[in-house]
């Protein structure tokens, strides 16, 4: 693959200021597949100045200039789909299943929302004699993770390209293979130089430099909640603007009336698809005491009835975790739970028989579980889910609400007008009832420590604008 050692600056490829070098691990063979650069301060410096020198032209586009321009990326993403899908599946394990139907178009799709969302967007409102314009915000660092990677790129590239934006891209070390393929598309899309900018590096190092560097302008970053924390406070000193997804602990709320038949066996697959590794992740399943049993017999089945395998065979079933650390993570977490008294109805400890090698996880259930055990409290990122017996409708938003985060629930209930009442009643930015998916032109985002961002759409672009009012606008 080409560009491994480099980085897009200024439209082109440069090779970095310093030495430093990180592996990009196979999670499946648990063996090196490249050696990329990490960058540094001088290069995150060197990709803002890039940035801001292109702004000023790039902010003074038209609507129409824009919409061209993401069509043509469309167009080159998707000649690209087959490149982009073999490295999302080498690099993080997703299944080649996954990465055709729903990683890979994920990212197009939010190329497509955007574009959408920019042809009817009102970038002047009128108020008798003043005008309210919205203009792009300026240089934008965006700090994407490994789970959904081509989403997450997507979901802040297209609509920082739509609002007249600048930006200077830092993807995950642990999938960053994608990225630099995003960044040749961009580039044979004819993305103007300095307009888009990638610097591949960690957290701590090219992070921290983008949310501290005085000349960017916003910080969106999708990541750990611990992540968005220390880009806030990094962020602070300049006062720039933060937009932060973070984590989540949902809750699956199955009201008394519900099919578990039906509900358990969907949510738990929609759940498990990306090996658990989704933020909004239904992880809590909330079911009433008195069929507790009849819930455990469902949820076991279910979990038993998951294949784990290889990323690259065919058929639906679960590739392994994105790394070691994230394997060890999961793995801590389950004793945890056996230690507080939490009992494995499914799954456990250990990977699956045959699976030695790759940071595979066993679909795990647990049952006998409280809201104050870490296992219903932490984030797993894994295929690990609880059982959570409640008494009454209050009481299952009660624990659904206690929890730090507040970025998605689910609701199943065969009154749907019931659900709708319930879901009023959850403190969270989401809420998916009788198995709903997501919508691509509604708000993705949270309360709480899940963070305050939006995206998707025209939610989305709204956060890569800031409003200027104008007074005496008219005669």
């Amino acid at each position: 693959m080409e560009h491994l050692n480099e980085f897009y600056i200024g439209g082109k490829w440069v090779a970095p200021h310093g030495t430093a070098t990180h592996d990009v691990i196979n999670p499946a063979t648990e063996q090196a597949i490249a050696t990329i650069a990490m960058g540094d301060t001088e290069d995150v410096t060197r990709a803002v100045q890039a940035a801001q020198k292109a702004f000023i032209d790039f902010s003074q586009t038209s609507r129409e200039e824009r919409l061209d321009l993401l069509g043509k990326i469309m167009a080159v993403y998707e000649k690209r789909s087959a490149d982009l899908s073999a490295a999302v599946t080498l690099e993080m394990g997703s299944p080649k299943w996954l990465s055709d139907a729903a990683q890979v178009p994920a990212g197009l799709g939010q190329f497509a929302q955007a574009a959408e969302a920019l042809k009817t967007f009102q970038f002047k409102e009128q108020n008798d004699s003043t005008a309210v314009l919205y203009e792009p915000i300026g240089v934008c660092g965006l700090i994407t993770p490994w789970n959904w990677p081509l989403l997450l790129i997507g979901s802040k590239v297209a609509p920082a390209i739509a609002a007249g934006c600048t930006m200077v891209l830092k993807p995950s070390e642990n999938a960053p293979l994608n990225a630099l393929i995003v960044a040749e598309i961009l580039e044979e899309a004819g993305v103007p130089a300095g307009v888009f900018n990638l610097v591949n590096g960690d957290g701590p190092t090219v992070g921290t430099a983008l949310s501290s560097d005085p000349g960017v302008d916003m910080i969106s970053i999708t990541g750990s909640t611990r992540a968005g924390i220390e880009v806030a406070k990094n962020a602070a000193s300049t006062v720039k603007r933060v937009h932060p997804e973070l984590g989540g602990k949902s809750a699956n709320i199955l009201l008394a009336d519900a099919d578990f038949e039906v509900a358990i066996p969907r949510d738990m697959s929609s759940m498990v698809a990306n090996s658990g590794q989704s933020c909004n992740a239904g992880s809590r399943i909330l079911v009433p005491a008195s069929r507790l049993k009849e819930a455990e017999d469902v949820a076991a089945r279910a979990a038993n009835e998951i294949t784990v395998g290889p990323p690259d065979k065919d058929g639906f079933f679960i590739g392994p975790v994105v790394s070691k650390p994230q394997y060890e993570k999961v793995q801590r977490l389950i004793q945890g739970a056996l230690d507080d008294g939490a009992v494995a109805i499914a799954g456990g400890l250990g990977k699956p028989e045959g699976l030695e090698t790759g940071f595979y996880v066993r679909p795990t259930v647990f049952t006998n579980v409280t809201n104050d055990m870490a296992i219903a409290r932490e984030e797993i990122f894994g295929p690990v889910l609880t059982l959570i017996p409640y008494e009454d409708e209050d009481d299952a938003v009660r624990i659904a609400n206690d929890t730090d985060y507040g970025l998605s629930g689910f609701i199943s209930s065969a009154d749907l007008g019931h659900a709708r009442e319930v879901a009023n009643r959850l403190r969270t930015g989401m809420v998916h009832l009788n198995g709903a998916g997501l919508d691509g032109k509604s708000p993705f985002g949270g309360y709480k420590m899940s963070g305050n961002g939006r995206e998707y759409g025209i939610y989305g672009l709204r956060e890569f604008l800031e409003m200027k009012a104008v007074f005496g606008y008219l005669d």
